[in-house]
């Protein structure tokens, strides 16, 4: 099969967790062919920087910046036809579902499913504005649609909210839509280029999604969706009540709803990370029936000297490990290091080895302040024999971060986050008893082989450390049972092999689309188009030439030989 990646900002150009989980897809499934799209390169890529090295199965790669200079100029038709599209576009996103304007007893003159098909309509109509008249740049930064947003938030079954948009207000929604809306100014919609692939698997969603749903809609290609970070969770998240106006936060968390809606109503399936991401899919309107949970996948084989029973573990040792962010585990170390305070008084000789990943400037002044922080709760240790020590790491894929969990008798996951714990699974991987905070997927990824406790409670962490410290047997029992979960459920073999199942679901389903016609089309027919008999009709052209007699239908002349 030929799949069209969609990523952004990440693979091929720079590493990080996307970009290496990416990797190990397109490796991993040599036998397909892939064709990489990659919205907005990273900063490695745009400094001249080298770029991950490709396998052979990758085709060719298209990169496209966030941005655009080319700026064309529209008629009078074309403008007229801009305006009455982005008009259409603005009232789907500010009308309230079920406003009746304020008329006792009326019908709600716009219902969920109505918004619906007025947001798509209006988006597919300026994407194909836009591949008539080579982008929307300067449109969708012009007065019209200034104008347009305008009239929208002012109308009278509009978003409470919005009715209280200033100019500044409507400026910065124009240009938030703008960027979100760049993908439709992009050439990748012909036959030549997405239009050439079997199916386009968006990596996340957003951009890349939308990106694959034009291509549907251009070409028919399917759709694969995969998220896990569910991005308009992820958009709630950001916008908080300090980062915007109301009237900007409401006019914006619906524009991405409609456009969330839209992507998982095309779409052939969704795949979440978890239970908690596919819960998460479901509100924002997927159906049940075609999401599939994949659990994001971990090289196994990093861990495997410190899965193996070592006699270099120290059994009065915790650890911590993983990115230190403090916009998304506010209090995380705050809470292990006062745990630990707990546990040092019950067990004197413990100690607690802390490896942060810190993120940005933020994250280094919150690391900085945890230091300050284990000052003041052990003023009296010696210089130099702490029973606290921090070690920077650059990233989770460092030897050292393995072999500190081959050292420490348990690993502590005091975050707060609700995303996916990968610093769980590699501590399961690495045979290791764990006590983790019960929040996003932990209890679905430990499965009764490690302690969860609540969140934000240090006496409860320090109790359950504590527990495990004393009992020697149920950590080595713990330990094994963790890494057997680990290599059953959550290794990068078993997240391609889902991946490549999903991919011939989908292919058996969506019959493949190609421009040349002397090109092998697998699943270009399903199955029971080559059983004769009642199953096919005498003109159906997927039925093979030369049926043997035994197979021929006595109710149908035989098939002959093309001459």
């Amino acid at each position: 099969m030929r799949i069209g990646l969609l990523t952004e900002g990440g693979y091929p150009d720079v590493s990080g967790d996307a970009a290496l989980w990416c990797e190990r897809l397109v490796r991993g499934l040599e036998q397909h062919e892939f064709d990489v799209y990659a919205l907005g390169p990273g900063p490695h890529r745009e400094a001249g920087g080298p770029r991950v090295p490709l396998p052979p199965q990758v085709r060719r790669v298209r990169t496209a910046p966030p941005w655009t200079t080319e700026e064309p100029t529209y008629g009078r038709r074309a403008r007229r036809r801009f305006a009455e599209c982005y008009e259409e576009l603005a009232g789907a996103v500010c009308t309230r579902a079920g406003a009746t304007g304020g008329v006792p007893g009326a019908k709600a003159p716009e219902e969920p499913g109505g918004l619906a098909d007025r947001f798509g309509s209006a988006l597919y109509g300026l994407a194909e504005l836009a591949r008539e008249q080579g982008g929307l740049v300067g449109a969708l930064r012009s007065d019209i649609a200034v104008r347009a947003l305008e009239r929208a938030c002012r109308a009278p079954r509009a978003l409470c909210a919005a009715h209280e948009a200033r100019v500044s207000d409507l400026l910065t929604i124009a240009a938030h839509l703008e960027r979100a809306l760049r993908p439709l100014s992009l050439d990748w919609y012909d036959d030549d280029a997405l239009g050439a692939a079997d199916l386009c698997h968006a990596t996340t969603g957003g951009p890349p999604a939308l990106c694959g749903l034009l291509a549907r809609h251009f070409c028919g290609v399917p759709l694969l969706v995969t998220e896990y970070a569910v991005h308009l969770r992820t958009h709630y998240l950001t916008s908080g009540p300090h980062t915007a106006a109301p009237a900007v936060r409401a006019v914006l968390a619906a524009f991405h709803g409609r456009l969330t809606a839209e992507v998982y109503r095309a779409a052939e399936l969704l795949t979440a990370g978890d239970a908690h991401a596919r819960r998460w899919q479901e509100r924002c309107g997927a159906d049940r029936a075609r999401i599939r949970v994949v659990y994001p996948g971990t090289a196994a084989e990093r861990f495997a000297e410190a899965g193996e029973p070592a006699l270099r573990t120290d059994p009065d040792t915790l650890v911590w490990a993983g990115p230190v962010d403090p916009s998304k585990d506010l209090g995380t170390l705050e809470t292990l290091l006062y745990a630990f305070a707990e546990v040092r008084r019950e067990e004197p000789k413990t100690r607690l080895r802390v490896l942060g990943t810190p993120a940005g400037t933020e994250g280094a002044a919150y690391l900085g302040h945890c230091r300050t922080l284990a000052a003041r709760l052990f003023p009296d240790a010696a210089e130099g024999d702490h029973p606290v020590s921090f070690e920077e790491t650059v990233s989770s894929e460092e030897t050292g971060v393995s072999d500190a969990y081959a050292a420490g008798a348990v690993v502590v996951l005091s975050g707060g986050t609700e995303g996916f714990p990968a610093g769980l699974v590699e501590a399961m991987l690495s045979g290791r008893a764990t006590v983790s905070a019960d929040v996003g997927a932990v209890a679905e990824v430990i499965g009764g082989t490690g302690l969860v406790v609540p969140p934000h409670d240090p006496g409860a962490l320090a109790e359950a450390c504590v527990a495990l410290l004393r009992d020697p047997g149920r950590r080595a029992r713990l330990g094994a049972a963790a890494r057997a979960r680990a290599l059953e459920l959550f290794t990068a073999e078993r997240n391609t092999m889902a991946f490549h199942g999903i991919y011939l679901e989908i292919a058996s389903r969506c019959p493949v689309r190609r421009a040349a016609r002397d090109e092998p089309r697998p699943f270009a027919a399903p199955a029971e188009s080559l059983v004769p008999g009642h199953l096919t009709g005498p003109e159906d052209r997927s039925m093979p030439r030369g049926v043997p007699a035994w197979a021929a239908d006595s109710t149908q002349p035989p098939v002959e030989e093309a001459r």
